[in-house]
């Protein structure tokens, strides 16, 4: 591909997450074209089509991934088509960009982190927030060893009334894979692990909770609620993360709780030499200087381009520079073997050792 060729985009999926990637790639023109869409609602597709000028209307996700006019496909739909669409459309030799979580569990994850490995492809999970600018100061104070070893870290996000599409794929545990753990609490955990400098996960013990979801109650605004539909999923859950080095991780998120919470994201690295603070928007750098407690804070710039189109600009230049996304197959896998721990240690009560066995 040469400096002067646009990479040609395919979507799949035309509902809210999809119009969120037609909105940044289409404020790429000058590096990709988007070219195809497809979604199950037909109307829905056509809608975009029209709006976002795309020419191809595809009545199948397999016929956009075929297509000879799409070189990478973006997919924006349930959880539980993550991984047959990833799969096929590596093995149809198309970069890919694929909503969080990766897979539905560790076992879909596993086929798409094989399915990778097996072609020159590029997959990259869209964790918007590894790309926020505030979490991208903290990771360079962190790669540059002004913290020293991170040795313990405490993430979440708890929603007080915030459970989306009650009754619907979101709240269906073989739709969705499970409930904010794997909605939101994959944000935290992917985004905690990559600021501690990625270490190993080994074992974990974890709790979730469903107090709200199966009384109707916690219904937040995002979806249309299906109120003859299912919920079996957790609406909280909470976890502690053990590291190959030694360090540990704590997670707790929410889509409903009875606390005092402005249902921000945030984060605390806890180092040797330093620490951060993340939330929301605002974040600081802790130490001590002179044996006084010091701080520094950190701010977004008024002129900042945002994190999603700092995604997709490192999507673009993975594929036409050949690089690794900072947010690979690898990274989407790791996330999903602790969530299925997770799960596990509070089906059992007990601690889960992580098996990464391929």
């Amino acid at each position: 591909m040469s400096a002067s060729d646009k990479i040609r985009l395919g979507m799949i999926g035309a509902g809210n997450i999809g119009n969120v990637h037609l909105q940044q790639f289409s404020q790429l023109g000058d590096l990709c074209e988007i070219t195809a869409i497809t979604d199950v609602s037909q109307p829905l597709a056509a809608s975009r089509a029209k709006e976002y000028g795309i020419a191809n209307i595809t009545s199948t996700a397999e016929e956009l991934i075929q297509s000879p006019d799409v070189d990478a496909v973006l997919i924006g739909v349930p959880n539980q088509f993550h991984a047959p669409l990833a799969v096929q459309a590596l093995s149809a030799h198309k970069h890919v960009l694929l909503e969080k979580p990766m897979g539905m569990n560790a076992e879909t994850a596993r086929q798409i982190l094989l399915a990778s490995r097996q072609t020159d492809r590029k997959l990259m999970v869209a964790h918007q927030m590894r790309w926020e600018s505030i979490p991208m100061q903290i990771k360079e104070q962190v790669d540059r060893g002004e913290l020293g070893r991170i040795y313990t870290a405490k993430t979440g996000l708890y929603r007080r009334k915030g459970i989306p599409g009650w009754g619907t794929w979101f709240t269906r545990m073989d739709q969705s894979g499970g409930g904010p753990l794997i909605d939101i609490g994959v944000h935290m955990l992917d985004l905690a692990l990559y600021l501690m400098g990625n270490p190993k996960p080994v074992s974990v013990y974890g709790s979730t909770y469903a107090e709200f979801g199966p009384r109707k109650k916690g219904i937040g605004t995002w979806g249309k609620p299906n109120w003859e539909g299912i919920y079996d999923v957790e609406d909280l859950a909470t976890a502690i993360i053990k590291m190959e080095d030694g360090s540990s991780l704590t997670l707790e998120v929410s889509w409903a709780v009875h606390m005092d919470t402005d249902s921000t994201p945030f984060l605390h690295l806890m180092g040797t030499d330093g620490g951060a603070s993340y939330r929301g928007s605002s974040g600081k750098l802790l130490t001590e200087k002179f044996n006084r407690a010091t701080e520094m804070d950190l701010q977004t710039l008024d002129e900042d381009e945002g994190a999603r189109g700092r995604l997709s600009r490192h999507f673009l230049e993975c594929i036409r520079e050949g690089k690794e996304p900072i947010t690979s197959a690898l990274s989407g896998y790791t996330n999903n073997l602790v969530l299925d721990a997770i799960y596990e240690s509070s089906r059992t009560g007990s601690e889960v050792k992580l098996n990464w066995d391929l």
